[in-house]
């Protein structure tokens, strides 16, 4: 999950945007204290399909000074096992080398430096991604339009974005992932992810009142991580085309 806080153009006031992982019985709850708070709910649904146990996001937004927001969003997840303070300690002792072992420390487990043919996925692609444990994630901005949602412009650090996330080794990988669309985007985009055997998890908005539309699309596959990689390039190939009557960044 994330929350961003951002500026509105004019400058008066401020938008936090955020997007919560939660379990079933943890979004009624939070959405209660969010909504006590003066926020409002932009969007609930789901990232994924077979995951045990069932997890969903929900997107919570608010408008006013950022200091209030963060204090507003603060107190809706006092509750809430979001917040490490309510999450259940770790468990397990010290680690050796803290408790005055000078032997050779064992090696960490592998990153996704290791696990992929970063290189080779950049070319693909074509956009470096960053390592995030045994991760290897792409996120791409749509810098061909202007978002605005109540008076913000919407731009990758706050949720406008698509992205790509590979895990497992590549020749046997994992990817979830994100096509951030206009409207007439769609289609297409789902025809050239079902084009490359990679699975549509959901179409859905996560903002409210922003102008173009965007809609978002979760999608999920697994096999060589090359070739997951050709399918979240072919999605992307799909954006910023141009249609009559969109307004588009210039």
């Amino acid at each position: 999950g994330w929350v961003a806080i951002k500026h509105t153009l004019d400058g008066k006031s401020a938008m936090l945007m955020s997007d919560t992982v939660l379990l079933q019985e943890e979004v009624n709850p939070l959405m209660s204290a969010a909504l006590a708070q003066g926020l409002e709910i932009g969007a609930v649904h789901n990232h994924f399909f077979y995951e045990e146990p069932r997890i969903f996001y929900m997107h919570i937004h608010g408008m006013g000074a950022p200091a209030e927001l963060a204090r507003k969003f603060a107190a809706a997840l006092k509750d809430s096992k979001l917040l490490p303070a309510n999450q259940p300690k770790p468990s397990g002792g010290t680690p050796a080398a803290q408790v005055g072992n000078n032997a050779t420390p064992a090696p960490g487990p592998p990153t996704g430096k290791e696990l992929f043919d970063i290189p080779a996925l950049d070319k693909v692609v074509q956009y470096q991604g960053t390592v995030n444990g045994p991760t290897y994630k792409y996120t791409v901005g749509r810098a061909d339009l202007q978002s605005v949602m109540m008076g913000t412009e919407m731009t990758a650090a706050i949720g406008l974005n698509s992205w790509a996330a590979f895990a497992g080794k590549q020749a046997d990988a994992h990817v979830a992932g994100d096509i951030a669309m206009l409207e007439h985007e769609v289609n297409p985009v789902i025809k050239a992810l079902r084009a490359h055997q990679l699975e549509v998890v959901a179409v859905h908005n996560h903002m409210l009142f922003d102008q173009p539309r965007m809609m978002f699309l979760h999608y999920y596959g697994r096999g060589p991580a090359a070739q997951l990689a050709a399918g979240f390039r072919a999605a992307l190939d799909q954006l910023g085309k141009g249609k009559t009557g969109m307004k588009m960044k210039h």
